[in-house]
């Protein structure tokens, strides 16, 4: 590692509108900002550690023991870095900010393929939630903006609701557009089969962890037609991945603050492409450091535009950047974003520690 000094951060960020995660309501999201500089100060570069409450199994408060403890490590002749058992948002965020250092001091971009150019446009889905009339508003200004993928929460409480938006998208707008759904795992399966057949048929692309049990998905296709995505299970039961029909699966949902370090998610998204299977970069309502460095890895990633889960970021006040960024056309350039993403606002930002590596 380059790095010789660091610099540990903590941020509360407010929602524009209070969220709840897996039963957990939020009206803030908070984090760790990691700082590492070159010794001459002339490279400073930043990686995001930010468990979320309700999906992550460590807290804020045992990930920054952790990432003490690791830079502490790094003191005298402990140059080399070890990430192997840190919690999947620690490893994450400290990788982060190596490999964004590396690339400020090389003058590189980094997932740069050696045979493509990374995808210069990464195309995003909006989140739709709420009572129908209230998603198809949302969804009308989301089109405005060139959104042409939707990704609808389910639960089993507002199955009917789910049922009726997604009727309505479908009858206004047909092929025209593409709609995700996404039940969090909260369906049993004969619930979750109920439901697929409510749908109007070909509606939607694939539902997200529509099973309590993930390793009912084969039936669940078998008795519906519908595909799944995996989300959740990519890290609690990863093994699931290799036993479960292919032709059951459309896509791999990939929360990297989630999937234990950069190389996990890139073994993932070469899987999805041997595959066939959509690879959807999908962020867990972080900063903007976060959502373009991962805008970079899902440019550099797919052989062809594949909608994001990138579109968190406007459900926070700030974005933690000098600049705020915005999609365009439902867009995001990544070869703008990147750099940009490492101008952060430090007065937004509560210095905790800092250490010599």
């Amino acid at each position: 590692m380059s790095a010789a000094f660091a610099y540990i951060y903590r941020y509360s960020v407010p929602f524009l509108e209070p969220m709840t995660v897996k039963g957990h309501r939020m009206n803030d999201r908070e984090g760790i900002v990691l700082a590492l500089q070159s010794e001459n100060g002339e490279h400073r570069a930043y990686g995001e550690i930010a468990p979320l409450p309700g999906l992550h199994r460590e807290s804020l408060e045992a990930a920054e023991r952790q990432i003490v403890e690791t830079l502490a490590m790094q003191g005298g002749h402990h140059k080399t870095l070890v990430t192997e058992g840190l919690f999947p948002s620690v490893r994450l965020g400290l990788e982060m900010a190596v490999l964004n250092l590396e690339a400020l001091v090389s003058g590189t971009c980094p997932f740069a393929p050696s045979e493509t150019q990374p995808l210069p446009k990464v195309p995003l889905n909006a989140l739709l939630f709420g009572r129908p009339a209230s998603v198809m508003q949302r969804a009308e200004e989301y089109i405005e903006r060139g959104y042409r993928t939707f990704k609808l929460k389910v639960t089993p409480e507002l199955m009917a609701d789910a049922v009726e938006s997604t009727t309505r998208l479908h009858q206004k707008y047909g092929s025209s557009i593409t709609i995700r759904l996404d039940a969090n795992q909260s369906m049993a399966l004969d619930d979750a089969v109920h439901f697929a057949k409510a749908l109007p048929p070909r509606s939607v692309s694939y539902i997200e962890e529509p099973l309590q049990q993930p390793r009912d998905i084969g039936e669940f296709h078998a008795r519906t037609g519908v595909r799944s995505a995996l989300d959740e299970t990519l890290w609690q039961n990863p093994a699931l991945l290799h036993t479960l029909p292919r032709r059951a699966l459309r896509a791999l949902v990939l929360k990297p603050n989630c999937l234990g370090g950069i190389a996990a998610v890139l073994n993932l998204a070469r899987h999805a492409t041997e595959n066939r299977l959509e690879a959807v970069f999908s962020s867990a309502f972080e900063s903007g450091i976060s959502v373009a460095f991962y805008a970079r890895m899902a440019a550099a990633t797919a052989g062809t535009p594949v909608a994001c889960g990138l579109d968190t970021y406007r459900y926070l006040k700030d974005n933690l950047l000098h600049s705020p960024f915005d999609a365009t056309n439902g867009e995001f350039d990544s070869d703008k974003l990147y750099p940009e993403a490492q101008r952060v606002n430090l007065t937004n930002l509560t210095l905790s520690s800092i250490w010599t590596l």
